[in-house]
């Protein structure tokens, strides 16, 4: 399923499911990712987006909350994203999800440059391919893909409710880096301005790393993105 120009978020408006979201915040590993765990508040169930290390605290917070895991997200295949998925996939027994045109990064030090880094990260591969447009559930979580690829060839959001989970695509005050290999400038600027900036002003971004911001207050202040003009 696919979505055109600046219909995506009125389609995306008619998707919401009136659901309790809960969303907790972990930041892991010494690249300080923030790990998002989401989960409906009445039924517990929920998934985990882009658990990047220290698969213990994550373990913990899923007890201490109650929350059954359903899923692991990831919005891209960057090393430091990826290090806790396999502990937590074996554990749990989850589905692995990832954007088209990121897959092979899992199985790849090299490919996810964490050998670039001097590390050796690697993860089991993923059980599900994702492109733009696709919707699918997780528990009782439905949650919309959009491809924003440009900081990763297969980079991509999942919206759920009135949340943006958006990994390395957007930050409070800038965009992902594009220097790295895969990387864009202006496929990434292309892909913010069609499937971010079309959405409306109050939608919550989650970023995979550093504070939670919106779509309005990027539109209105991030360097990368003013003076362009989206309804």
């Amino acid at each position: 399923m696919t979505f055109d120009g600046h219909c995506l978020s009125c389609r995306l408006i008619e998707l919401r499911k009136p659901t309790i979201m809960t969303i907790e915040t972990i930041i892991v590993g010494p690249f300080e990712v923030n790990c998002y765990l989401v989960y409906n508040e009445e039924d517990s169930s929920g998934v985990i987006i882009d658990p990047g290390d220290e698969e213990e605290r994550i373990m913990d917070r899923i007890v201490k909350n109650g929350i059954k895991p359903a899923a692991i997200l990831l919005t891209h295949g960057h090393g430091d994203h990826i290090a806790a998925v396999e502990p937590l996939k074996e554990h749990y027994r989850l589905p692995l999800y990832i954007g088209k045109g990121d897959e092979q990064m899992l199985t790849s030090p090299s490919g996810n440059i964490s050998a670039m880094f001097g590390y050796e990260i690697v993860c089991p591969p993923a059980d599900h391919i994702l492109q733009d447009g696709d919707v699918f559930r997780a528990g009782s979580l439905e949650f919309t893909v959009l491809a924003t690829p440009g900081h990763t060839r297969g980079g991509i959001c999942y919206f759920a409710g009135k949340n943006l989970f958006c990994g390395d695509t957007l930050f409070n005050g800038s965009i992902g880096r594009t220097d790295l290999p895969g990387g864009n400038f202006e496929q990434l600027i292309g892909a913010i301005e069609r499937n971010i900036l079309t959405l409306p002003d109050d939608i919550f971004c989650y970023p995979g790393h550093g504070p939670a911001t919106t779509v309005g207050a990027e539109r209105k202040s991030n360097p990368f993105l003013t003076g362009r003009h989206f309804a």
